[in-house]
């Protein structure tokens, strides 16, 4: 009898599924419910919903249950195997936050079989909608936590991450502030992760230490609610949120309102969800320290799985709990893909004279180095835009070329040297990854081998293959195995003499960019 599990995924724009086969590493089936075009009567954009005030950005979480629900009809119409699935788990876009009565609980335990998810969660909301990783609204309450914590170092070294607006802790003081009455009529508060687990579970779920890193509210070395971080945060808030638990944390049975509207198997385990980033990173294959993923987007991501808690002394990058253990780390560069595009598109370059370009001219370009900051940067820290060039020519498009991806790369190896490992290997994808010359300069700055990876729907496949293993109990590399394999062939060494060049000239780098910060 095939072992099939499904993972979830409820990110901004969509909510997706992978269902796997286990025994034969094989994915059955792979779909998405886009909010936009599946639920209109939610008057999303991109998911979201943006209030006058460009920097407020919400979503409302019925609009998640109720896609929960189209999502199994779907998968009932079709006849797949819904009787068959050993156990479910998730993934949430992190940070999101959802806040309900002292009602929850009881709600979710005793849910009402005639209504909709929406209709039972709509009884026990005491916020109709829930600020995303999007809203960017609470840049003084950051400085408020980041006081009473002793500073951004402090905050660092106690919660993995400085206090960022995305971040849920931020979010729930300035709920507590500006909304004091609903604020104190609210007994529960969720992740977008640990709503969707309780609705699958049919009760209160815990938070997983992956999500529950990205609050400003764990304790990233103990994985506990950190007391200071409560208290900096809004009052009595430790008996409004569930407790912290491991990701590989079996809830029990999935709630019976999915077993008699859609025909699940009543003994279907619910494993705790985690949040997106957390999923990907299992959903790559990085379950062993010293694996590294480079996604070349619209940003460029890099994150990895470590063995120690290291924490970025400059607050740029962030730490998570993993879900193989242990921890991961997440950098994220603002200025990836649309930087190396308006180089390109500068010169009137299509890509493959882009990539011609990076062939034609040396490693090191000779000393030519950009600083790509076309928009704001994250990191570094940058607010305002501005290119910087040291000894190269604006009109030299092939030298241009070069310098953006060779500046990203360094820059990437700069910024990541906090975690303490050198990586051992590094999977690249996203959609320049196609480009095998921008792996080259990847593998030679960072003097590691570069494997290009296609990873479709990556943080539901994460969410799947933990359900996997916390049913089975199998050891991580075997689980994620046949599912996270690079591509044949894809493999791209490092050249040696390269990397002795760049060894020198990221020291070079390093102070152009010191220079202009």
């Amino acid at each position: 009898m095939p072992k099939y599990f499904l993972g979830l995924d409820s990110s901004t724009q969509s909510l997706s599924s992978v269902l796997i086969d286990l025994d034969s590493g094989k994915i059955i089936d792979d779909r998405a419910l886009n909010f936009d075009s599946a639920l209109p009567d939610y008057k999303t954009t991109n998911g979201v919903n943006r209030a006058q005030d460009p920097a407020v950005v919400h979503s409302s979480p019925l609009m998640w249950a109720e896609a929960l629900d189209r999502l199994f009809q779907g998968m009932k119409k079709d006849k797949l195997p819904l009787g068959d699935i050993l156990a479910i788990s998730g993934s949430g876009q992190q940070h999101g936050s959802v806040y309900m009565n002292g009602n929850a609980a009881k709600q979710f335990r005793d849910m009402d079989l005639n209504g909709t998810l929406a209709d039972n969660l709509a009884r026990v909301l005491s916020r109709p909608s829930s600020p995303v990783w999007m809203d960017s609204s609470t840049s003084a309450e950051c400085e408020e936590i980041r006081a009473v914590l002793g500073g951004k170092d402090a905050t660092v070294a106690a919660t993995g991450s400085d206090a960022f607006e995305r971040f849920t802790g931020p979010q729930i003081r300035k709920f507590a502030k500006r909304e004091p009455g609903a604020y104190k009529q609210t007994g529960h508060i969720a992740l977008v992760s640990s709503l969707m687990s309780s609705l699958v579970a049919g009760q209160i779920s815990p938070i997983d230490v992956g999500d529950g890193a990205g609050m400003n509210l764990m304790d990233i070395a103990g994985f506990t609610w950190h007391p200071a971080a409560l208290e900096a945060t809004a009052p009595d808030l430790r008996q409004k949120l569930p407790p912290i638990a491991a990701s590989d944390t079996v809830l029990g049975v999935v709630n019976p309102y999915l077993v008699l509207r859609y025909g699940l198997n009543p003994a279907c385990k619910a494993v705790i969800w985690s949040g997106d980033n957390p999923c990907s990173l299992i959903g790559t294959g990085l379950v062993s320290p010293g694996m590294i993923a480079i996604s070349l987007g619209t940003s460029d991501t890099l994150f990895g799985a470590m063995s120690a808690c290291e924490t970025d002394p400059r607050g740029e990058g962030h730490v998570f709990g993993s879900p193989a253990g242990g921890y991961m780390s997440l950098i994220c560069f603002k200025n990836g893909s649309l930087a190396r595009e308006k180089v390109k598109d500068q010169y009137g370059y299509d890509w493959d004279r882009f990539s011609q370009a990076l062939r034609d001219t040396p490693v090191g370009n000779q000393g030519k180095l950009m600083l790509p900051w076309f928009d704001p940067e994250i990191v570094p820290r940058v607010p305002a835009p501005g290119v910087k060039r040291k000894n190269l020519d604006e009109q030299d498009g092939d030298a241009n070329c070069r310098a953006v991806v060779e500046a990203q790369m360094m820059s990437m190896r700069l910024h990541s040297a906090w975690m303490g490992e050198k990586p051992a290997c590094i999977y690249a994808t996203g959609g320049a990854s196609a480009n095998t010359e921008i792996l080259r300069i990847m593998a030679d700055v960072h003097n590691t081998p570069v494997y290009r990876q296609e990873t479709a729907n990556g943080a539901a496949l994460g969410a799947a293959l933990r359900a996997a293993q916390a049913f089975t109990q199998t050891p991580w590399p075997d689980i994620v195995g046949p599912f996270t394999q690079p591509l044949p062939g894809s493999k791209v060494a490092p050249d040696p003499q390269a990397a002795a060049i760049y060894d020198q000239l990221i020291n070079e780098y390093a102070a152009f960019e010191q220079e202009n910060l």
